[in-house]
């Protein structure tokens, strides 16, 4: 380990791949031929041994996070190398929260045993909605059984810590579909759910339809605003009641279930992204931030030569990391602390617009999002930063 290296940080692992592209995905993932996931994972492994090279060898990671795409859909021999190039570079903390990510049908008892043997304790499933009219919509390709049979048999595998991501939106959603959704979310007695409104953008396809005002994608089935935010504040008072309390905008979690490696994100913990358009954010010997290609071929390009595929890091100012202590920091339910320093003028007067329109309230002797306030979050929280931040 050299003097100039984070000793502790998370590890995301990005994986591209997916068996179909649905409608609302903003990510960089595609549909690729299988044939590509070897060279893939070969390629992964050599960015995590560079990046050990870079200073960071042997720091402890204090958790794992396989992110997509769809990382189930790697072969037994990829997954099992990028394992060995983590043990060999890293070192394991005591108790590490090993998340992946997965699509239900993506699930074969093979998998199941291979992710366990491999030490994963936490899964992470994209179900998004228990009605398999909305699945079809949007070209999920598994359907409500699908996933239920998933739980079943990733608990007998022995990974109980599991997720369930749902979406709040989705074309053909009606409220009785929807506490249907959430009926099969709660039976499921999960540790952890994540609710998501649809976002509606031009970088998906069903996004940039909906803008459009056309009808492909089922995007005149899309319902309005009104009912998504209803929609989502009846997810959160159904989770609540159910003993699954909200912790940031999008999850909620009983007590003990929350995402360790999420909330290093909205504290600024150091962690390092690996992967097709990971992003990285390390604090010594200064806090900076940089990112991986968001194309297959640019990213396995310089990795084939043996050089680091990242961008050139961003350094962050003070003011920089003024702003992302509260622009991410607003997203727990916890909140912030008051702003009170003399360069927190922009914050300060943030905090008490907010406050009075009743999109933030005190708590704990800080600040926190209000219900009304995490409805509007992005446009709330572009007010405590000091560069005005454009939002459609």
């Amino acid at each position: 380990m050299t003097a100039a290296g984070d000793t502790a940080l998370g590890l995301y692992l990005a994986v591209p791949f997916c068996r179909s592209k649905c409608t609302y995905c903003n990510f960089a993932s595609q549909v690729f031929a299988p044939a590509r996931y070897a060279e893939y994972c070969e390629l992964l492994a050599r960015e995590l041994a560079l990046a050990a090279a870079d200073g960071l060898a042997g720091a402890t990671l204090t958790s794992i996070y396989w992110g997509g795409g769809t990382p189930t859909l790697l072969p037994a021999a990829g997954f099992a190398r990028i394992l060995q190039a983590i043990g060999d570079h890293f070192t394991l903390a005591p108790g590490l929260e090993h998340t992946v990510e997965a699509a239900p049908g993506t699930l074969p008892p093979e998998r199941l045993d291979a992710l366990a043997a491999g030490g994963v304790n936490r899964l992470s499933l994209g179900v998004q909605s228990f009605a398999d009219a909305e699945l079809r919509a949007v070209v999920r390709l598994h359907r409500a059984a699908t996933a239920r049979d998933d739980l079943a048999r990733a608990r007998a595998a022995g990974i109980a810590n599991l997720n369930l991501d749902l979406i709040a939106g989705l074309p053909h959603q009606t409220e009785s579909s929807w506490q249907a959704t959430l009926d099969a979310a709660l039976e499921a007695e999960v540790a952890h759910v994540s609710v998501y409104m649809l976002e509606v953008d031009d970088d998906s396809r069903l996004g940039a339809e909906v803008l459009a005002s056309g009808s492909r994608y089922h995007a005149a089935a899309v319902p309005g605003d009104d009912f998504i935010a209803a929609a989502y504040e009846l997810a959160c008072e159904r989770l609540e009641a159910a003993g699954i309390r909200q912790y940031e905008i999008s999850n909620f979690a009983r007590p003990g279930g929350e995402s360790r490696h999420n909330l290093g994100y909205w504290l600024r913990r150091p962690y390092l992204g690996a992967g097709l358009d990971a992003h990285s954010f390390l604090t010594a010997p200064r806090p900076r931030r940089f990112a991986n290609p968001d194309t297959l071929e640019a990213y396995l390009a310089p990795l084939r030569a043996g050089r680091l595929p990242r961008s050139a890091p961003t350094w962050l100012t003070p003011q920089a990391e003024r702003e992302e202590r509260y622009f991410l920091g607003l997203r727990r339910n916890a909140g912030v602390g008051m702003p009170h320093e003399p360069d927190e003028a922009t914050q300060a007067a943030a905090a008490a617009q907010h406050l009075a329109d009743g999109l933030l309230e005190r708590r704990h002797g800080g600040i926190a999002l209000s219900a009304q306030g995490r409805l509007l979050a992005n446009r709330v929280l572009a007010d405590f930063l000091e560069t005005p931040l454009a939002l459609s």
